[in-house]
């Protein structure tokens, strides 16, 4: 009879449950990734006793690095700030621009406070003037006091979207088509070249016009300034995903189509079954390339036609030329940058569910 060594066993169940723990570490890595926190790898396989000294050299470079260049950059701002002078003023440094970030949100706050206590009052006389019986008084009245911080930062967030989305439906379908057919190519590239490298600027007058004129009042599902603010977006971010969705189509194995034929599959199961499958990580590419350009054409669009959102707050800030306005242009910029990253990572998290992919 062979006995049993415990400790054998237990080493063994060490073990099991070790390799269980970095399974589960590097199946986390890949959220890590997507979220912009792959530091956080290192550190955990750092504390689970994998190599530390490896994973320490692995976390200078993924976190220690990072920060190190963010704190060099904030005393250089601090630094030399209050040295170049502006017509507003001394350009502000990170302190008063982060004291100006907390006014802002104190200010959105007390905004909504007021909207809502003025949306409180509104439904309180709606409901005063039914108990009279005189219900044909009874009003929807609109909130006509300024937009907050908060509220402009939403309305960019919407319109970039739709504008993206409107852009991603008519680009993804060209491209496939261009892809696909050789001749669909030859005839849509002519365009892409000249109409790729027009600025929203140009666009702008001509977009505002048409809507204008389609779009007599502001009673329908859209108000004029989102309709012009988002189309902009649309016919200036199609074209990455246009070019990538065709370059995608049109680099597909050849076996992949002979199969197709050999199978005497139609167009749709071609382009569901094979076409899409195989170019997903070169439409995402474009998608991502699209949602951040027409992010920043956003912005211009704002500054430019004064629509609502940060646009217009930063032309607004401009124009005022009080002394806490370009403390108030720096939070609104790096607000700007904050958020084309995190619409990025968005996209990238899109990408890693529906494709293979891990190209960032």
């Amino acid at each position: 009879m062979t006995a049993i060594d415990p400790h054998a066993l237990d080493t063994q169940a060490k073990a099991a449950r070790r390799a269980k723990l970095f399974t589960r570490i590097n199946k986390a890595d890949t959220w890590f990734q997507v979220l912009g926190l792959s530091w956080m790898t290192p550190i955990l396989k750092a504390i689970a006793g994998d190599n530390p000294k490896a994973q320490v050299k692995e976390i200078w470079k993924l976190l220690g690095v990072p920060v190190l260049a963010i704190l060099c950059f904030l005393m250089l701002w601090g630094t030399l700030a209050p040295k170049v002078q502006t017509s507003l003023g001394a350009i502000p440094g990170p302190s008063a621009v982060w004291e100006e970030a907390v006014n802002l949100h104190y200010d959105a706050m007390a905004k909504a406070e007021k909207k809502a206590a003025f949306e409180e009052r509104v439904d309180k006389r709606n409901a005063r003037l039914i108990e009279q019986g005189k219900a044909d008084e009874v009003k929807d009245i609109a909130y006509t006091g300024s937009p907050s911080y908060y509220t402009q930062i939403w309305t960019s967030i919407k319109t970039v979207f739709f504008g993206f989305l409107i852009g991603s439906a008519i680009a993804i379908p060209l491209g496939i088509f261009a892809g696909l057919s050789p001749y669909a190519n030859a005839a849509i590239n002519p365009l892409v070249q000249i109409f790729k490298p027009v600025s929203p600027l140009a666009w702008l007058p001509i977009v505002t016009m048409i809507v204008s004129a389609l779009y007599t009042n502001n009673d329908g599902m859209f108000a004029k300034s989102f309709l012009v603010s988002a189309i902009t977006v649309t016919l200036c971010s199609l074209w990455p995903t246009l070019i990538n969705t065709s370059l995608g189509v049109a680099s597909i194995d050849k076996d992949l189509i002979s199969v197709s034929r050999v199978l005497k599959m139609n167009t749709y199961s071609k382009v569901t079954k094979l076409v899409l499958p195989s170019a997903l990580p070169l439409i995402f590419t474009g998608l991502r390339l699209s949602l951040g350009v027409g992010w920043m054409v956003l912005i211009a669009a704002e500054m430019l036609a004064q629509n609502p959102g940060l646009g217009k707050f930063v032309w607004d800030e401009f124009q005022n030329g009080s002394s806490q306005s370009l403390a108030k242009i720096i939070v609104a910029v790096l607000t700007i940058g904050i958020i084309g990253f995190l619409l990025d990572r968005v996209m990238f998290a899109l990408q890693s569910l529906f494709t293979f992919s891990n190209n960032r």
